[in-house]
């Protein structure tokens, strides 16, 4: 009985995926899972800015480039927002162009990778590396 009390207060930490390549989604949120996290995910900017208030995860990871809007967008609408302001932002990206890094940095990124070069194992430990800077 005690031990069941335990277990019911433990809370996994949470990912949020913005990513509008849903393979790359499926590939991060199941390496995740595997190692203990728990997942959601969004398609687009807009949609991904909505659930993150209601979903309160712990780390997100944002794409760069989107249909809808771009992640430096993105990124500096969560970090004025009082509600996600406090959550670390991984950004994920193809494009390595300067500026787009040097931009979300800025902004309050506490990475940047890019997806050519990582492997999903790579992303799990950035994302701890991210939480224990909390």
């Amino acid at each position: 009985m005690h031990f069941s009390k335990i277990t019911a207060s433990f809370r996994y930490m949470k990912v949020f995926l913005i990513d509008d390549d849903e393979d790359l989604v499926n590939i991060f949120s199941a390496a995740l899972s595997k190692d203990g996290f728990e997942t959601s995910y969004a398609l687009t900017g807009q949609d991904g800015l909505a659930k993150v208030k209601t979903e309160n995860p712990d780390i997100i990871l944002l794409d760069q480039v989107l249909p809808d809007m771009s992640g430096n967008d993105i990124l500096k609408s969560l970090k004025t927002d009082d509600a996600t302001k406090a959550i670390p932002v991984i950004l994920l990206s193809n494009f390595s162009q300067e500026e787009l890094v040097k931009g979300a940095i800025n902004a309050g990124a506490v990475d940047y990778l890019f997806k050519y070069q990582v492997e999903p194992k790579d992303v799990i430990v950035k994302v701890k590396e991210a939480l224990k800077m909390q």
